[in-house]
């Protein structure tokens, strides 16, 4: 009988961290973070990960495990995660995975491997070099004569798969498309209760993500910015491509219009809560909790109680 987890997730500023806590306190739990971004040491403010405040007294898992120089990735999110899961476990209580990282979520539960290689070495520097020299299209056809269905996936232009599967057959003989192939006919890790937290007018989440950003520069947005710069963390490393700090970077090193800047991070961030939607709506097993203009956290609470008792949690 594979373990049982709950998954809270829902697009940005949904109110997941408040659910996380509060079914934590009433279910002998502890919050494991499933967002890319709130896994970087010193960026606090525009990853809007929880203060000590917010987590009330309930331990969080996987928050500030990696410099903003690193690179860091869905493999090895897994591997960490999966870790504190099991420790959470082991010691009789229930992990709660809250975050709103849909590929991390994923990827997780469902106990899916990563072939093996170091993205540090040789090898990746040797494609890197190729992609630069001779195009995408070139390493594409390359590829085509050993994986044709990963090939048919993917553009030129998409250097990050298109070198990954590249590593994979060169370092392991095994095609990436086989390996994925593999991975899916695993049995799932975990079996989780899933509850999706949204809103029921996309208006009424706009506001919400309005109020966030405005919060994020009254507490010092582009002076955490100003901050990663100075210590020498590069603007182009994967960290500094959360939406937030791309943006404030920018204006940093540009005319240094902050105000510009916040209007465009809530329309990324609006856009990236699109995109969190459609992948979360794909789970037709999840239960769906949905605020109207005038959050109900006391409804809420009730039903996702209500929903964990159906399941014996």
């Amino acid at each position: 009988m594979t373990p049982k987890t709950l998954v809270i997730t829902g697009p940005t500023a949904s109110g997941k961290t408040w659910l996380a806590v509060e079914l934590a306190k009433a279910h002998n739990g502890e919050v494991v973070s499933a967002d890319s971004m709130q896994i970087y040491r010193r960026m606090d403010i525009g990853t809007a990960k929880p203060t000590r405040e917010e987590m009330g007294g309930v331990p969080h898992h996987m928050l500030d495990v990696a410099d903003p120089e690193e690179d860091f990735s869905v493999a090895r999110y897994v591997d960490m995660a999966a870790r504190c899961v099991e420790n959470v476990l082991s010691r009789g209580r229930l992990p709660i995975l809250a975050g709103g990282t849909g590929l991390y979520i994923d990827s997780l539960l469902s106990g899916r491997t990563f072939a093996a290689f170091d993205g540090r070495g040789s090898l990746r520097e040797e494609l890197e070099t190729r992609f630069a020299r001779e195009g995408g299209q070139a390493l594409l056809t390359e590829l085509a004569q050993v994986d044709p269905d990963a090939a048919a996936r993917l553009h030129p232009n998409d250097a990050k798969r298109i070198i990954r599967a590249l590593e994979v057959w060169r370092t392991t003989g095994k095609t990436i498309t086989r390996h994925n192939e593999e991975t899916r006919a695993l049995p799932p890790r975990y079996s989780a209760l899933t509850l999706t937290l949204d809103f029921e007018r996309r208006e009424d989440m706009w506001e919400r993500i309005d109020r966030r950003v405005d919060r994020m520069m009254a507490d010092g947005l582009a002076e955490e910015v100003r901050a990663l710069l100075d210590s020498g963390v590069p603007e182009r490393c994967t960290a500094m491509q959360a939406i937030g700090y791309k943006e404030m970077a920018c204006a940093l090193r540009g005319d240094g219009d902050v105000r510009a800047a916040a209007e465009e991070i809530k329309l990324r961030s609006r856009q990236y809560a699109k995109r969190q939607r459609t992948w979360f709506r794909r789970n037709r097993e999840a239960k769906s909790l949905l605020w109207g203009p005038v959050p109900n956290f006391e409804d809420v609470l009730h039903r996702s109680t209500a929903f964990l008792e159906e399941i014996g949690i």
